[in-house]
């Protein structure tokens, strides 16, 4: 396409919303005027299916769940007074707490102020609030916040050692729908540990962020922790940034939650006009479904140009991944379906995987996203009538050209600046996108049964080990890992009983290995 009719096709695909300052820009995706018309009908249903969700329709089949986290900035359109009256509520207990934490009317036991937080959750009570913290979170803010998304010890020890000299002035979020979920029930536990080292009562610091009647809110109350804040079935984890998962921490960072509502309430009322066109979400999702053939053959490669966006791939990576990979369809067939994230930052990528991504394995499409504003104050020139924001322009507008040029596709998102209303617009652009994407290729986004099976064999494991050190326990003799299966009655698992011990032993944890590690069956095996 010559150099004029590809200004007229940007021209004709560019979308803005004036209110937002928010552009989008998918004319580099060469999808033609018939594709469009083709899928017109799937997204006459996709529009239907949004409307139904949004008035309260049971999404989640599974758990019997509506879905209901654009609610969440606009309340109004819950579907009961009730719920209404609950998410307004939560939002002024959040803006209250914080101010008392920030004013110091409530504080350590034995300090005036708090002065960091501990954050404990995992998926999607995680890494949305560690985008929001790493996007917005000011220079020096009312307190620092740190992450434990894990259960790797090292990681936590990593964390606790960093703020040991201030675990007396750290307030901990434990982030948790059920109260069960392994990864966040360790670091509670690990941190509460940590608290009792130091002779703290570990309740004057900790704040539940949890579902009313969950064992996490069981133990919240019976021990008298500073605070609860409610969590709902109707919200899931990947949906979960603008309810008070991400919200708390945000507000206790100094972060204008309000703004953040307002900026996805304006991008939902954008998402929400039933024309592909007119519609930015429709727009990304007719783009994925055009690259990938409708079956995710290409992956998303998420670049954004401003080093404050850095966690956005990892994001939408759960947002994408968690929700679009499913192996069957709503009709029950087998259709392997989602789309791979993953993504660096411009101008890092102009030096390293750009010369994949121009020349190499043609197996994606990339989304640039673009800041207009370079800093809030005035920029020296690098050289004559250039400055360091000039070249990061530059070189995304360079990376888009060489790209389109060797027929790799790519979709450029713009906001004005990265500050509170346009980061709740990109959450919920992309909330968005993926639930008419999911429509699309008729698949729900909102039930996660493969991770659901992990965390069933996950847990198998750990009821073997159990078994295996309850055998051990009772024999005089070491055992080949042949006999320790037998009387384990696991003999389908002698594999799973090697590795697991072989981390025992590691770990010193009284298991003792004879033999050749290299060679499992010379092994004999005994407690120590």
């Amino acid at each position: 396409m010559d150099a004029t009719a590809l200004w007229q096709r940007y021209q004709e695909w560019l979308y803005f919303h004036e209110g937002l300052g928010f552009y989008l820009d998918v004319s580099r995706m060469r999808f033609d005027d018939a594709f469009l018309k083709a899928c017109t009908p799937k997204f006459e249903k996709a529009f239907a299916d949004m409307a139904e969700l949004e008035g309260g329709a049971i999404a989640n089949p599974d758990e019997n769940r509506m879905v209901g986290h654009y609610w969440l900035r606009n309340p109004d359109l819950a579907p009961t007074p009730e719920l209404t009256q609950e998410i307004d509520n939560s939002i002024e207990q959040i803006e209250v707490f914080a101010d008392k934490i920030h004013t110091g009317a409530i504080h350590p036991p034995k300090a005036q102020r708090f002065t960091d937080i501990i954050s404990i959750g995992i998926g999607g009570s995680a890494l949305g609030p560690q985008f929001v913290a790493e996007a917005l979170s000011p220079d020096s803010p009312p307190l620092a916040i740190h992450f434990i998304d894990n259960t790797d010890p090292a990681g936590i020890d990593r964390l606790l050692n960093s703020v040991r000299d201030r675990l007396s002035t750290t307030l901990v979020l434990v982030i948790s729908k059920s109260g069960g979920t392994p990864e966040p029930r360790n670091g509670m536990i690990e941190v509460k540990a940590a608290y009792a080292e130091q002779n703290l009562d570990f309740s004057k610091y900790a704040i539940a962020i949890t579902m009313a009647g969950s064992k996490l809110d069981g133990v919240a109350k019976s021990e008298g922790w500073l605070t609860t804040f409610p969590m709902y079935d109707w919200v899931g984890g990947r949906t979960s940034e603008m309810s008070t998962v991400g919200l708390v921490p945000a507000a206790l960072q100094g972060i204008d939650i309000r703004a953040m509502l307002e900026g996805a309430k304006e991008m939902d009322d954008a998402t929400r006009v039933a024309k592909i066109k007119n519609n930015p979400a429709a727009l990304l999702a007719l783009s994925w479904y055009y690259a990938g053939n409708g079956k995710g053959e290409k992956d998303m490669v998420v670049l954004p140009y401003k080093d404050s966006l850095l966690l956005f791939s990892r994001y939408l990576q759960q947002l994408v991944m968690e929700s679009l990979g499913k192996e069957k369809d709503l009709d029950g067939n087998t259709v392997y379906q989602g789309i791979a994230v993953y993504g660096n930052k411009g101008s890092t990528d102009q030096h390293a995987y750009v010369q994949q991504l121009r020349e190499g394995v043609p197996n994606f499409f990339a989304t640039l996203i673009e800041v207009l504003e370079d800093r809030q104050q005035p920029s020296l020139e690098i050289e004559p009538g250039i400055t360091a924001g000039d070249y990061l322009s530059g070189f995304l507008q360079g990376t888009r050209q060489a790209l389109y040029e060797n027929h790799r596709d790519s979709i450029t998102v713009t906001i004005p600046q990265v500050n509170p209303r346009t980061v709740g617009a990109l959450i919920a652009l992309y909330e968005r996108a993926v639930g008419f994407y999911a429509s699309l290729v008729n698949i729900n986004a909102y039930h996660q049964p493969g991770v659901e099976a992990g965390k069933k064999a996950a847990a198998s494991i750990l009821d073997l080990q159990k078994q295996v050190v309850k055998v051990l326990q009772t024999e005089k003799t070491p055992l080949t890992l042949e006999a320790l299966a037998q009387k384990a009655d696991a003999t389908d698992k002698i594999e799973s009983i090697y590795m697991i011990l072989r981390h025992l032993n590691t770990n010193q944890r009284g298991v003792v290995l004879s033999g050749n590690l290299g060679q499992p069956n010379s092994l004999k095996v005994s407690l120590g």
